[in-house]
């Protein structure tokens, strides 16, 4: 059933561009204005600007989401959905503004309990905007198993990393000083074990989400993605 709708779908008009000049001005303006007084003044402006539009991508974008793999979850809900929140948990930070000022839209595992899941991002900042794919941040326990698989199975591992090269993405994330405990200091893929978040990173540029074929463009991104996200979930004995 997935199948055919997909195929319904990606044959489909091309839909407009959920995105807008005004969306990225809000939050430009809320960087500047970021308390909850302000925010629930421009409550109206955040939901036809941001949080609408963020709905309609995730909605339009569904159907390629499923096509790449039926165990990743597309969900337009404004809450418990695909968008992040918009509020930041401030409690073990010591920047207590109490919005985010960016949008972040995750297609995760539908196995995966919260945001350190296996999944597909999208950023959307004055600062930069990204497509993302990968783990981030995963517990020990999940970190180990994916540097098992890579020390005990790298051909995957490294026809993945050669994909997202050839299509401009770069690993990113935090890494570890030293070898992890446990594996060869001298192990071909040292810098990869040493890697304590497995996140692929493409930057593109804002005016790419205003398009009417923003969808398709993201939708095309993610695809190289597939190698990668397969091995984690490989890794981790997720289906994919």
């Amino acid at each position: 059933m997935i199948d055919s709708r997909t195929q319904a779908h990606t044959s489909a008009p091309q839909a407009a561009a959920a995105f807008s000049p005004a969306s990225l001005q809000f939050l430009t303006r809320l960087a500047q204005n970021n308390s909850r007084d302000w925010f629930k003044a421009h409550q109206d402006e955040y939901e036809a600007q941001v949080r609408t539009p963020a709905l309609a991508f995730i909605a339009q974008i569904q159907p390629f989401i499923l096509q790449l793999s039926p165990r990743l979850t597309a969900v337009p809900k404004k809450v418990g959905g695909s968008l992040m929140r918009p509020q930041r948990d401030s409690r073990f930070s010591h920047d207590k503004t109490p919005y985010k000022t960016n949008v972040g839209i995750q297609f995760r595992h539908f196995q995966g309990k919260d945001v350190h899941a296996p999944g597909l991002y999208l950023h959307i900042a004055e600062q930069g905007c990204f497509i993302a794919a990968g783990i981030w941040h995963p517990e020990s326990k999940t970190l180990n198993a994916i540097r098992t698989c890579i020390d005990e199975n790298p051909n995957g591992y490294k026809k993945a990393l050669q994909t997202l090269q050839h299509h401009g993405f770069q690993m990113d994330g935090d890494s570890l000083i030293r070898p992890p405990k446990g594996f060869d200091k001298h192990h071909p893929l040292l810098s990869e074990l040493k890697r304590k978040d497995f996140i692929a990173v493409k930057h593109i540029p804002f005016e790419d989400l205003c398009r009417p074929d923003a969808v398709q463009l993201c939708a095309e991104h993610f695809k190289h993605c597939s190698p990668l996200m397969a091995y984690l979930c490989f890794a981790l004995e997720l289906d994919f």
